[in-house]
């Protein structure tokens, strides 16, 4: 049964989270949603994962999303102490963690600043430059001007010049209801076009946050062959943001990765969650 929880960071910002503990752990399972995103991302893998019998499973609101929401800086270092500093909170010296997007990417980054903290990593769609394709290749050049953008946003912000509470979203409402009406009748491209939609991610979402998260995203990442805890690397068919020939040349040449591809655009969580689900299940129980 999950908990739920809350824990305040040493500079007085608030996370919230969920925990489901196990009889006889074998440790613990945390995971990092995505951008724009919220952890109820991940509950119907909570509620269905065998998981939760041999691992106690840590589900987090990253600060800035969610039940965690503050306006202001964020970013991996920021997300990166956070979560350090949770998981001295609950005492767990080591932890598994499972990313999606951003959260992949904020594992990748946790693993080289706390390579002792990592038991392994499992990296839902990471985007690595080195694959990008199209325009997404020069887009990355422009991230200087995304982060002036952002500080800007965060200045008027904190002169007053922001939007009241802004509503809570259920992601898992939402993706029941996007496979019944997009993914059930084969209209891809209309899925496509809603999942990538900044202005719908912008109605539940603070715009700074939004914009020092697209920033974020332009970092180059860490070569998964600089890690050395075991990693598990979950990508799409589909040809979005990044060219897959090129992501898995890449991922070839870290000896510690293994790499299954899903038959699933760029949110595999939303459209096979049961592939996803059993993927990072069987490769878990191999792990020492």
């Amino acid at each position: 049964m999950e908990i739920a929880k809350t824990q305040m960071m040493p500079d007085g910002a608030v996370l919230r989270y969920g925990l489901s503990r196990a009889a006889r752990p074998r440790g613990v399972i945390v995971l990092l949603h995505g951008m724009a995103s919220n952890r109820t991302r991940w509950s119907e893998f909570i509620e269905r994962t065998v998981l939760k019998r041999d691992w106690d499973i840590l589900c987090l609101d990253l600060r800035g999303h969610g039940e965690s929401m503050v306006r202001g800086s964020v970013g991996m270092k920021i997300w990166s102490d956070d979560l350090a500093n949770l998981l001295n909170a609950e005492g767990y010296d080591r932890a598994l963690l499972i990313g999606h997007s951003l959260g992949a990417h904020l594992a990748l980054r946790f693993a080289v600043r706390h390579p002792t903290r990592v038991h392994g990593l499992v990296l839902i769609d990471p985007v690595f430059q080195q694959a990008l394709r199209g325009r997404k290749r020069w887009q990355v050049r422009l991230r200087p001007l995304v982060a002036l953008v952002a500080a800007s946003i965060r200045f008027a912000n904190a002169l007053g010049l922001h939007r009241g509470k802004l509503p809570q979203r259920d992601l898992r409402a939402l993706d029941e209801r996007v496979r019944a009406e997009l993914l059930a009748c084969g209209n891809a491209e209309e899925f496509v076009r809603r999942y990538s939609s900044a202005w719908a991610d912008i109605k539940f979402f603070p715009v700074a946050s939004y914009v020092q998260e697209l920033s974020e995203m332009m970092r180059p990442l860490p070569h998964p062959a600089s890690i050395a805890a075991p990693i598990l690397v979950l990508l799409s068919r589909g040809v979005t943001y990044t060219d897959p020939a090129a992501t898995e040349r890449l991922l070839d040449a870290s000896p510690n990765t293994e790499r299954v591809t899903l038959d699933a655009y760029h949110w595999p969580l939303t459209e096979t969650p049961d592939q996803v689900r059993e993927a990072i299940e069987v490769w878990i129980a191999k792990l020492r």
